[in-house]
């Protein structure tokens, strides 16, 4: 039997961050969390450097390598449900900080000393906690990250977070930017959460965000999505499709066959959600219909400070190959931010998987003006990432609350 070992290796420190032992005819061994019958690439003398990898997000099976060498460590061991096709859910920790607002904490300043100067006060999350709605709050997450040079990471929150209009970014030490992970970053991470219409109940262990590891840098490319468009068929369902600095999306004002409904609207005042308790909330109590009766001269009025539920006019499709991310708001297209949660995973919506007809769900919040939204206009563009390589699950295939969604509310309210 011909055993050959293919290691990541740390350039500054000359350790091996990530390593697959492959066995000829039988697979990678288990622990190393790459699928039975996938070959790796191979360098030079079977060892693969950060310089001769291809760029490309890290599937399911990368990231399983990376939880077992280090490179995503965690204070409690990850669990199997955390890993999806193109990234790892993340988990709060104990400690949660009320903050008089949201911050950055800008180059060679950690968290803590931030919070030590700015927090209000600390909450512990052991038994349960509320986040008010209107509130800012810093949480620790379990996971930390030890990135070798040439990774970097991203995160988004979770398609369930965005649907309740849970404000949730990321911050790491010295950070610059929300939402991003510096190449070779080694340190703690924190979740800013800030619940705009409903009050939330979390605890630790709840999942608000998701993070994905991105090998090389970001080069999204509009000819090769053209090309996809044109092979794959990335988006269908509308007579021309508009690749510019990704493929646009645009809102869908024609009502339901079935319901002749349009969209949500989030009620105001509603009760607590508890973010750990799927199926355990009625709709009505939480949401009102939005229907024609509602359209003014064939528009909808976005009124400031209300949240809606709305869908794209297209369908969506994420190739096996490819990872897809929803860019969340561009001021070219009106003062409202159209998406929260932006990951689109790959097998989103492929006719393969039983998926055919999946639409984006759009989460939309006008900002300082009331703003009129017309049938088929632009809201928000997509942009797709190759993949290291083929995830060796592909999203729905485990079960999906999203797959082949129309105007689908998160997972805690009890829907048909």
């Amino acid at each position: 039997m011909c055993v050959c070992v293919v290691s990541f290796i740390h350039p500054r420190e000359g350790r091996t961050n990530l390593t697959a032992t492959f066995h000829e005819g039988t697979g990678y061994h288990e622990s190393a969390g790459l699928p039975h019958g996938e070959t790796p690439k191979q360098g030079i003398g079977n060892i693969m450097t950060v310089e001769e990898l291809e760029n490309g997000i890290f599937p399911v099976q990368h990231l399983q390598m990376a939880i077992s060498n280090g490179v995503i460590a965690a204070d409690h061991p990850i669990e199997a449900g955390q890993l999806q096709p193109a990234s790892l859910d993340l988990r709060l920790g104990r400690e949660a900080w009320r903050v008089q607002a949201s911050f950055l904490p800008g180059a060679n300043m950690p968290v803590d000393a931030k919070l030590a100067k700015f927090g209000m006060h600390r909450i512990d999350l052991t038994n349960g906690a509320v986040l008010e709605r209107g509130c800012v709050y810093i949480v620790k997450l379990q996971e930390r990250l030890n990135l070798p040079a040439g990774t970097s990471a991203m995160a988004n929150p979770k398609s369930s977070t965005g649907r309740l209009d849970i404000f949730t970014r990321l911050i790491t030490d010295g950070a610059r930017e929300f939402e991003s992970v510096a190449d070779g970053y080694e340190g703690p991470l924190y979740a800013e959460i800030s619940p705009r219409t409903f009050s939330v109940l979390v605890r630790p262990g709840s999942r608000l965000s998701q993070l994905r590891l991105r090998r090389g840098i970001s080069a999204p490319s509009d000819l090769v999505m053209e090309s996809l468009q044109s092979t794959v068929g990335l988006v269908h369902g509308v007579d021309r499709t508009d690749i510019r600095d990704g493929v646009a999306l645009s809102v869908n004002l024609d009502p339901d066959s079935k319901s002749g409904m349009i969209g949500w609207r989030a009620r105001k005042h509603a009760g607590l959600i508890d973010v750990d308790a799927p199926s355990s909330q009625p709709v009505d109590a939480f949401w009102e219909r939005v229907t024609t009766a509602d359209l003014t001269a064939g528009g909808l009025v976005l009124n400031p400070d209300e949240f809606y539920i709305l869908a794209s006019r297209e369908f969506v499709t994420v190739p096996k190959d490819h990872a897809a991310e929803m860019r969340a708001y561009d001021t070219r297209v009106g003062e409202f931010r159209a998406h929260y949660a932006g990951f689109f995973d790959p097998g989103f919506g492929m006719k393969e998987l039983g998926a055919e007809g999946t639409r984006a769900v759009l989460e939309v919040r006008s900002h300082d003006v009331p703003f009129l939204i017309d049938q088929g206009q632009t809201v928000c563009r997509l942009v797709y990432e190759p993949m290291l390589a083929v995830p060796q699950t592909l999203y729905g295939t485990r079960g999906s609350n999203y797959q082949s969604q129309g105007l689908r509310l998160a997972k805690h309210f009890i829907q048909g």
